[in-house]
């Protein structure tokens, strides 16, 4: 089945490509490896090639040659490791798999790991298939998104899984494109900026969630075809809202069609089981000593960037690229070769991958998950830094959320759990991120997590919001909390969209709403998200009657607000906060009103200020503060009267 064309096999990867290759330079190996509808001298067929330089012998099987390995061998390039074959008149659709004879003469069969498309589990065939016939419109997008500043704008990202978003009555997945139709309004609605979708690459198990992946190439056939997801994607883009897509370079699982000892040897991983194994995973690590293992992620990085117009990504367990024992229980630590725990090869590989897709890129995100104090993880790699312009405040949601558990009479003793993210809350590009980690595993939702009685819950989710969305940094929400999600995700049902029968469901949702419009429309809440001048406190240090105050400011003189967040259920009544200038202050959002479900503790009136010195501000001021509340004051001014809560 093997086609001479005039005499040369056209079809093979040329010189030039395979030493990039094998270089770790080949940032499009997608083009060069896996299966490939081609015409040569008038010929059409199918061209596959595929990396496996310790296989005895290769052959493509599939429904077009009732999977006999004798019908399609593949030729082996010297000095390449890598095999090819050009089979006439195949065509899209068509089921393949390599058959690959081991050093033991034993055959295994394996997944294409460049394929573009695969089979809907528990199927496990790729399928041959071409991504260059969808009709992009979001040609505006792109243009604009190659000079958008995203360190001074607001960013508000919508975590989500889309198999459990939301389920149709008999419990099958929405396709990409009725999530289109049906998401796109509801994100809009809500003031996301951003959707960050988890992990959508082929993988085998749905409770995996996507972290476990076989295909790296492949669009989840879960959700539809590929052409539905770039739809997906488009239609985000037309209607103003980036998509991000969370992605593994660090581990994939060992599902016998997949990665794990491909060519019947560790080629992916590393050869020694104890870098090779991550134990608490049940997964194997990539070998990021290995040039073409550098090619494969890189290109499967702009693969997705090129091919399906994807905004950034959240790169996944990053704490674990960089430290060779970070999560990772073996029974000897690992070393480096210098001493060190510090993984040098997938540290220099996550610099080479920023490098490369910012050069090609600009204006796209790329966020670590990273959890250790790791310097620069978002600096460039010009300075020393790893070069994401992201990192996710893992820091700051853990103090946060442990003392929100605490009950309310031990929270003054814990007090510095609210401000210890202030030492370091300039020193990267932060994002502030309540994620999918946060509301599973037992680990209750955000609103269950709350102590005290069925009102209290409400108000200090409330009020964890209200800080969330005033603290410097960038935003990240799991979908369900903007409607206080009571119980925890649930990985395989949809969310509890019943909540909406619920009188303080709603209220929450009107709050969320109204909170995220605010914070969009407020420039002095994201203007200096990332700089020392954007933040100043006015009171860190009242735990006795557990309350913060502090200014957010923007560029302009006079751009800034006050915020108070009180902790305890106690209402203060003429609190005295130090304040920067004369005149009056008015309340411009308060997360106690009657209309979110709260007390309806609040500041009607202009509040004059004191000539007082107070808190190391030149004049003073007394507030009423709510219970388990937060208050936004800005100073009054002649276009800011007040007319109703929230005019700006």
């Amino acid at each position: 089945m093997q086609a001479m064309i005039g005499g040369v096999e056209e079809w093979l990867p040329s010189d030039y490509e395979r030493y990039l290759f094998h270089e770790g330079t080949l940032y499009e190996s997608y083009k060069m490896l896996g299966a490939h509808v081609v015409t040569i001298n008038g010929v059409k067929g199918v061209r596959f090639a595929v990396w496996a330089p310790n296989a005895l012998s290769v052959s493509v099987v599939g429904d077009f040659n009732q999977w006999d390995g004798s019908q399609a061998v593949m030729k082996r390039i010297k000095h390449s490791g890598i095999w090819g074959l050009f089979i006439p008149g195949l065509k899209e659709g068509f089921l393949y798999k390599y058959e690959i004879k081991k050093t033991t003469n034993e055959m295994i069969l394996k997944a294409d790991p460049y394929a573009f498309y695969s089979e809907r589990r528990p199927n496990t065939a790729s399928i041959i298939y071409q991504l260059d016939t969808y009709q992009w419109k979001d040609q505006k997008w792109l243009e604009q998104r190659k000079k958008k500043d995203h360190y001074h704008q607001p960013m508000l990202v919508y975590e989500m899984h889309l198999g459990t978003w939301k389920k149709k009555k008999d419990g099958r997945f929405y396709s990409y494109r009725e999530l289109a139709a049906e998401l796109i309004e509801y994100v809009q609605a809500h003031g996301y900026t951003h959707i960050e979708c988890m992990p959508l690459m082929e993988h085998p198990y749905d409770r995996s969630w996507g972290y476990q992946i076989t295909g790296y190439y492949s669009v989840t056939s879960r959700f539809g075809i590929p052409e539905d997801f770039m739809y997906f994607v488009d239609q985000c883009h037309q209607n103003g809202i980036g998509v991000i897509m969370d992605w593994v370079p660090l581990h994939f699982c060992k599902d016998a069609h997949g990665l794990g000892r491909f060519d019947g040897t560790p080629l992916y991983e590393p050869i020694h089981p104890d870098q090779a194994e991550r134990r608490n995973w049940g997964t194997y690590n990539f070998d990021f000593s290995k040039p073409e293992v550098t090619s494969f992620l890189i290109s499967n990085a702009m693969f997705w960037l090129n091919v399906f117009h994807i905004d950034g990504f959240r790169i996944d367990a990053v704490s674990s690229m960089i430290y060779l024992n970070h999560d990772n229980a073996g029974s000897i630590p690992l070393k480096n070769h210098l001493g060190g725990e510090e993984n040098l090869e997938a540290i220099a590989f996550i610099k080479k991958l920023n490098e490369v897709v910012f050069e090609q890129y600009p204006g796209i995100l790329m966020m670590a998950e990273e959890a250790t104090d790791y310097p620069l993880v978002s600096a460039p790699t010009y300075v020393g830094g790893l070069g994401f312009n992201y990192k996710w405040n893992m820091g700051w949601t853990n103090d946060v959320l442990r003392y929100m558990k605490m009950d309310i009479s031990a929270r003054p003793a814990h007090h510095h759990l609210l401000t210890f993210s202030f030492f370091y809350a300039f020193s990267e590009n932060f994002v502030l991120a309540f994620s999918h980690d946060e509301v599973v595993h037992g680990k209750r939702s955000l609103l269950n997590k709350m102590p005290g009685d069925y009102w209290q819950r409400f108000a200090q989710l409330r009020l964890l919001f209200g800080y969330f969305f005033t603290h410097p940094g960038k935003k990240l929400q799991f979908m369900g909390s903007e409607f206080a999600q009571f119980d925890e995700w649930k990985d395989l049902e949809q969310l509890d969209w019943n909540l909406f029968e619920f009188e303080y469901h709603q209220k929450f949702s009107t709050y969320f709403k109204t909170l995220s419009r605010f914070y969009k429309k407020t420039s002095c809440l994201w203007r200096l998200d990332h700089e020392q001048e954007g933040f100043e406190w006015i009171d860190p240090d009242d735990a006795t009657q557990s309350v913060i105050t502090f200014m957010r400011k923007g560029k302009k003189k006079g751009d800034y607000c006050i915020v108070l967040c009180n902790f305890s259920a106690n209402v203060y009544e003429d609190y005295t906060i130090g304040v920067p200038s004369c005149g009056s202050y008015i309340e411009v959002f308060n997360s106690d009103l009657a209309v979110f479900g709260g007390s309806n503790q609040h500041n009607p009136k202009a509040i004059k200020v004191d000539q007082d010195p107070y808190h190391n501000q030149r004049y003073s001021m007394k507030v009423t503060v709510p219970p388990l509340g937060m208050i936004i004051l800005m100073k009054q001014t002649k276009k800011r009267r007040r007319s109703g809560f929230y005019s700006v």
